[in-house]
């Protein structure tokens, strides 16, 4: 049994530093840890479609904007928090 944690162990520090140590010094400007939402955008653009609407509000900086995603994702984990215990409380009610 202490082997398998020290096996455990020791290929979770492999999965961590192994790709750190294949893409060292690389970033975004390379290519690399690029995310979906820049190459949607630019398989969109490069069709050549135009929003048919645009946005009547934009939050004056980044750091209001990720703490509106912020807040949003906050309410939604709090909803299906309840909604799964709820539905625990029900199972141990019976």
């Amino acid at each position: 049994m202490k082997y398998e944690n020290i096996i455990l162990a020791i290929l979770v520090i492999v999965i961590i530093v192994a790709p750190l140590a294949m893409y060292s010094g690389l970033g975004e400007d390379q290519g690399y840890f690029g995310g979906s939402d820049d190459q949607g955008s630019d398989g969109v653009s490069e069709t050549g479609y135009e929003p048919w609407f645009s946005s009547f509000w934009e939050p004056p900086s980044g750091e209001i904007e990720s703490l509106l995603f912020a807040v949003q994702a906050a309410i939604g984990a709090i909803i299906i928090g309840y909604f799964f215990g709820y539905w625990r409380g029900q199972g141990k009610e019976e």
